[in-house]
Protein backbone atom coordinates (compact mmCIF):
# COMPACT_ATOMS: atom_id res chain seq x y z
CA UNK A 1 0.00 0.00 0.00
CA UNK A 2 1.45 3.32 -1.05
CA UNK A 3 0.19 6.42 1.02
CA UNK A 4 -0.66 9.23 -0.90
CA UNK A 5 1.29 12.38 -0.40
CA UNK A 6 0.00 14.30 2.70
CA UNK A 7 -0.41 17.58 0.59
CA UNK A 8 -2.57 16.09 -1.65
CA UNK A 9 -5.20 18.72 -2.06
CA UNK A 10 -6.65 18.02 -5.30
CA UNK A 11 -7.70 14.72 -7.27
CA UNK A 12 -10.10 13.45 -9.65
CA UNK A 13 -11.03 10.34 -7.29
CA UNK A 14 -13.92 10.80 -5.12
CA UNK A 15 -12.99 8.32 -2.44
CA UNK A 16 -9.65 9.92 -2.13
CA UNK A 17 -11.31 12.64 -1.67
CA UNK A 18 -13.37 11.71 1.30
CA UNK A 19 -10.47 10.10 2.64
CA UNK A 20 -8.76 13.40 2.70
CA UNK A 21 -11.67 15.54 4.20
CA UNK A 22 -11.69 12.98 6.87
CA UNK A 23 -7.98 12.87 8.11
CA UNK A 24 -8.13 16.51 7.77
CA UNK A 25 -11.42 16.90 10.17
CA UNK A 26 -10.13 13.90 12.40
CA UNK A 27 -6.28 16.00 12.92
CA UNK A 28 -8.47 19.18 13.44
CA UNK A 29 -10.35 17.61 15.97
CA UNK A 30 -7.88 16.06 17.93
CA UNK A 31 -5.92 19.17 17.58
CA UNK A 32 -8.64 21.08 19.65
CA UNK A 33 -7.90 18.69 22.43
CA UNK A 34 -4.24 18.73 22.21
CA UNK A 35 -3.53 15.20 20.56
CA UNK A 36 -1.58 15.04 17.01
CA UNK A 37 -0.99 11.76 15.29
CA UNK A 38 1.59 12.87 12.71
CA UNK A 39 1.68 9.27 11.11
CA UNK A 40 -2.18 10.19 9.72
CA UNK A 41 -1.95 10.13 5.92
CA UNK A 42 -4.42 8.31 3.14
CA UNK A 43 -3.75 4.60 2.35
CA UNK A 44 -5.25 3.41 -1.44
CA UNK A 45 -4.95 -0.16 -1.37
CA UNK A 46 -5.11 -1.45 -4.92
CA UNK A 47 -2.74 -2.58 -7.25
CA UNK A 48 -1.65 -0.94 -10.65
CA UNK A 49 -3.27 -4.45 -12.13
CA UNK A 50 -6.70 -3.88 -10.20
CA UNK A 51 -7.32 -0.17 -11.95
CA UNK A 52 -10.71 -1.23 -13.55
CA UNK A 53 -11.98 -1.80 -9.87
CA UNK A 54 -14.18 0.98 -8.48
CA UNK A 55 -11.33 2.73 -6.33
CA UNK A 56 -11.45 3.34 -2.45
CA UNK A 57 -8.99 5.38 -0.21
CA UNK A 58 -8.54 4.74 4.08
CA UNK A 59 -7.40 6.82 6.72
CA UNK A 60 -4.14 5.36 8.24
CA UNK A 61 -3.78 6.66 11.58
CA UNK A 62 -0.65 5.55 11.86
CA UNK A 63 1.10 4.33 15.50
CA UNK A 64 1.18 6.36 19.16
CA UNK A 65 2.35 6.04 22.14
CA UNK A 66 0.33 4.34 24.99
CA UNK A 67 -0.12 7.89 26.80
CA UNK A 68 -1.71 9.63 23.19
CA UNK A 69 -3.66 6.38 22.99
CA UNK A 70 -4.96 7.48 26.22
CA UNK A 71 -5.39 10.73 25.71
CA UNK A 72 -7.80 9.85 22.94
CA UNK A 73 -9.45 7.41 25.55
CA UNK A 74 -10.05 9.70 27.61
CA UNK A 75 -11.08 12.61 25.35
CA UNK A 76 -13.78 9.77 23.86
CA UNK A 77 -14.77 8.59 27.34
CA UNK A 78 -15.71 12.46 27.93
CA UNK A 79 -17.99 12.54 24.86
CA UNK A 80 -20.00 9.55 25.62
CA UNK A 81 -20.57 11.24 28.95
CA UNK A 82 -22.24 14.00 27.85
Amino acid sequence: MAPTPRNATTTTEPKIEEAIAARDALAAALSQTGIQLPAMDIRTPWADDHKDEPRYALVHLGVCSASVALLIADVINKGIAR
